[in-house]
């Protein structure tokens, strides 16, 4: 048995991983974290060809403005204005690309209150049953009778990502937030597994605001 005189600190944290590893079968203790991306998703619109159609004109396309961490996605240059059942309106609402076989529009809590209208927390995709809106853009009206949501928070993952943490699609994971004015817990954020997905959280701006994601110091993820 070899002894080690005064080891250092990376030396017994590569020891201790190395017997846990020999005991439960990880090879990811060996491995380093994959990289953490914790971004504010601001309010948006995610649209089929057929309402763009209507909105901006007859084969309309969306034009990049800036490009978003997952792959192939990006915020365009056209907005529309939402107005709520109160007629009450948010302009300025920004069109999230490429195009997708429905239509829907995520916001805020604080975004709910401003429309006037009660949004339920639902996965992306999931709107049956959901509060509707008038979006207006420049070339016509669209009426949604339903797609107004608010996105619960969660988490994109690769599949080798979802190996790493131990966890499967639709499964439940808990972020932790370091920042100097405070420590916050996120918990069951929904795990979304795909092989296009880069390892990303998406949150909402009021939760954003609420941990001061801005100055975060350290994001971490762990299971629930």
């Amino acid at each position: 048995m070899s002894i080690i005189a005064n080891p250092q600190r990376p030396v017994v944290e590569a020891l201790v991983r190395s017997t846990l590893a020999r005991h439960l079968g990880q090879a990811t203790l060996l491995t380093p974290p994959p990289t953490l991306v914790v971004n504010s998703s601001a309010r948006h619109m995610h649209i089929s060809p057929e309402n763009l159609a209507t909105l901006f004109g007859p084969n309309a396309k969306l034009t990049v403005h800036k490009w978003l961490h997952q792959e192939g996605q990006f915020a365009a240059e056209q907005t529309v204005t939402l107005i709520g059942p109160r007629r009450r309106v948010i302009p300025n609402l920004r069109i999230l690309g490429p195009c997708r076989n429905l239509t829907q529009i995520e916001l805020a809590l604080t975004d709910a209150i401003q429309l006037g209208v009660d949004l339920p927390v639902r996965m992306s995709g999931d709107i049956q049953g959901t509060p509707g809106g008038y979006v207006m853009g420049p070339a016509g009206m669209l009426e949604m009778r339903e797609g107004l949501i608010r996105a619960a928070r969660h988490i994109h993952m690769s599949p080798s990502d979802a190996k790493f943490y131990a966890v499967k699609h639709l499964d439940r994971i808990t972020l932790k937030v370091t920042s100097p004015a405070c420590n916050t817990r996120f918990d069951d954020l929904i795990v979304r597994v795909d092989p296009s997905f880069r390892l990303e959280v998406h949150m909402d701006t009021d939760e954003a605001n609420a941990c001061d994601l801005e100055r975060a110091t350290k994001v971490e993820i762990f299971p629930t």
